[in-house]
């Protein structure tokens, strides 16, 4: 089976050979210095061009990384779309929030709403455009960053986490909206030809929020997202960082095809406390970048001999990672089929 037949029948729960080897993009960066130097395609100007995204998106593919392409390649697309000023980085530090927009959650309201036509937004769907007209069997993936990782992009996160209790109502309105504006490039991004969306939300974590605003905050407004991306075809894979032992009860409750977990998370643990789910992940963003091929083949092996169906990075790609240790992991599950 082609990629694409290989990482779909995996979401869907169908027969496969073995394992898929992605790395969606977005929070999940997939782009290194090494290979932006082969690729002949550098950071910034490619956050802010389709063709180039497009182009550099392929090389993570064609170099033998990995078996997918995706875009962006960073995490803050949605929060400038609504007002956040964003720093645009350098070839080894990604773009960040610099100024946010409101001061709490109750000034909402003043947010504009999301245009993915024109931006960055726009760009990001015109490089799936193109990826899509360009690649045969091969997967796009499509990224979003989470409701409570965007709101928190848009508010100070100390602000807006003590206002999730001290102004409730307040909070769950500001949630709903930004969760609608993500709904809108999401299915942007699938009409452009995303077969996947992989949404990443590292703030909306059990480790800082625990289970009871995990459960009202992050579940719910990552259900309220997945469900019309599923309903327009697309397939969502949803990455959740920390520690889940608090929360494994509560991350079953969230409607993905498939769940990724960060590097923290024992592969064993998280097997048995999620029996039914595909899950992703999670070889050591830090080992990859400061580790050797034989310890990722070994990491790699484990990750899919305890029941880890989709094997990637942990949390993306450090920029300094050597393609040597990024291409171990395909080359492990290839040998193995």
């Amino acid at each position: 089976m082609n990629q694409k037949e290989r990482l779909l029948n995996i979401l869907n729960k169908e027969q496969i050979d073995r394992p898929a080897c992605i790395c969606p993009g977005g929070m999940m960066n997939m782009v290194t210095a090494e290979l932006m130097e082969e690729a002949g395609v550098s950071l910034p100007a490619a956050h802010s061009d389709a063709r180039m995204m497009a182009d550099l998106a392929k090389a993570a593919y064609t170099s033998g990384c990995f078996e997918n392409v995706g875009v962006p390649f960073c995490m803050t697309v949605e929060a400038e779309a609504m007002g956040a000023e964003v720093a645009m980085g350098s070839n080894i530090v990604e773009p960040h929030v610099t100024k946010y927009v409101i001061n709490s959650v109750s000034e909402w309201p003043s947010l504009p709403v999301v245009d993915h036509k024109s931006g960055r937004a726009g760009v990001t769907v015109e490089a799936i455009r193109l990826l899509r007209k360009e690649l045969e069997g091969i997967p796009v993936v499509g990224n979003l960053t989470g409701p409570v990782s965007t709101a928190s992009s848009l508010i100070e996160p100390t602000v807006f986490f003590k206002e999730l209790r001290k102004k409730n109502a307040d909070a769950h309105a500001f949630m709903e909206f930004v969760t609608d504006q993500l709904i809108c490039l999401g299915l942007a991004q699938i009409e452009a030809g995303a077969d996947v969306v992989a949404i990443s939300d590292p703030s909306g974590t059990g480790e800082i929020l625990g289970p009871r605003y995990f459960e009202e905050f992050t579940v719910k407004y990552l259900n309220k997202l997945i469900k019309p991306l599923k309903e327009a075809g697309a397939k969502v894979i949803v990455h959740i960082c920390g520690q889940m032992r608090q929360v494994y009860a509560q991350a079953d409750m969230i409607e993905s095809d498939a769940l990724s977990f960060d590097a923290i998370v024992p592969i064993r643990e998280a097997r048995q406390a999620l029996p039914d789910r595909v899950l992703m992940g999670n070889i050591s963003t830090y080992t990859l970048e400061f580790g050797d091929p034989e310890k990722i083949r070994v990491m790699t092996e484990f990750a899919a001999d305890n029941g880890f169906d989709i094997i990637s990075p942990a949390c993306g790609l450090g920029m300094k990672s050597p393609l040597s240790n990024i291409r171990a992991m395909l080359r492990t599950l290839e040998e193995r089929s």
